[in-house]
């Protein structure tokens, strides 16, 4: 779960949030936080509470800028000085989520990072399961702007097929390219969408036949030690092994996921 953009959830929802969310976790998690978001009351009330569940934490920098719109160096400082809050937390761990998955448009930049990140101590946090839920957060808060009393169950369905078609489609291209199954990360974010329908989307997947781990037994997986040489690099990590070998360019896009393959399908449905 990343970025704890708290403030972006609107009111009604605002103060349940956290309970709700937590609430809807059956395992473990982790939480990328970014640092400017939770550097308040509110913020860090949020992480002593993921904390006391024992959810594990990790950094997702301090101003969630694109690595790529930034000089490595500048990128390097956000990631420190989003530790030097975080580390207070008996939770935190270092694993690093790099912001949209972008983890350089070169290789030269690429390992770069890679370079500072194993000088530091980190991992990559990688995502093997990419969604859009962001952008299905997006849509509804904008409909609520505009219409209060807007019925928000109506993203129900759409959201939880969206992200069990998103499931359905990495692990399937996992199997492909490594031949077996692996745990998978999904990512999803401290938002509306989920305060509203993440514990629907935890039982939707128990009730299809997946099981639930947590966070950090999925990292102890082999696969997330992998470092795909890709260029651009990121995506998830799943997307990106694909790419390595080659042979999948037929059901590879990139990115990976985004707003402009969602748009099309809400605007269908009024939403």
């Amino acid at each position: 779960m990343d970025d704890v953009n708290w403030r972006a959830i609107p009111a009604p929802y605002t103060e349940t949030a956290c309970d709700r969310i937590l609430a809807a976790m059956p395992a473990k998690a982790a939480l990328f936080a970014t640092g400017s978001n939770v550097d308040n009351h509110q913020g860090r009330d949020i992480l002593d509470r993921f904390a006391k569940a024992r959810h594990i934490l990790g950094n997702h920098t301090w101003t969630h800028r694109g690595y790529d719109s930034v000089e490595p160096e500048w990128f390097e400082r956000d990631i420190l000085q989003n530790e030097t809050l975080l580390k207070s937390w008996p939770n935190y761990r270092k694993i690093f989520r790099f912001p949209m998955l972008k983890e350089g448009k070169t290789a030269a930049r690429r390992d770069t990072l890679r370079r500072f990140l194993a000088d530091h101590g980190y991992r990559n946090g990688s995502v093997t399961i990419d969604t859009s839920d962001w952008y299905y957060d997006q849509r509804l808060r904008e409909r609520l702007t505009k219409e209060p009393k807007f019925d928000v169950a109506r993203y129900r369905e759409p959201y939880l097929e969206r992200l069990w078609s998103h499931a359905g489609y990495y692990n399937d291209l996992s199997l492909k390219v490594l031949g077996h199954s692996i745990p998978h990360t999904i990512l999803v974010h401290y938002n509306l969408i989920n305060t509203l329908f993440l514990a629907d989307a935890v039982a939707m997947f128990k009730k299809r036949g997946w099981d639930i781990i947590s966070a950090e037994d999925a990292f102890e997986d082999p696969v997330f030690t992998r470092q795909p040489q890709t260029a651009p690099a990121g995506e998830s990590l799943v997307w990106a092994l694909a790419k390595e070998t080659g042979k999948f360019e037929s059901i590879l896009r990139y990115p990976g996921e985004d707003d402009v393959y969602e748009k099309a399908t809400l605007d269908k449905l009024g939403l």
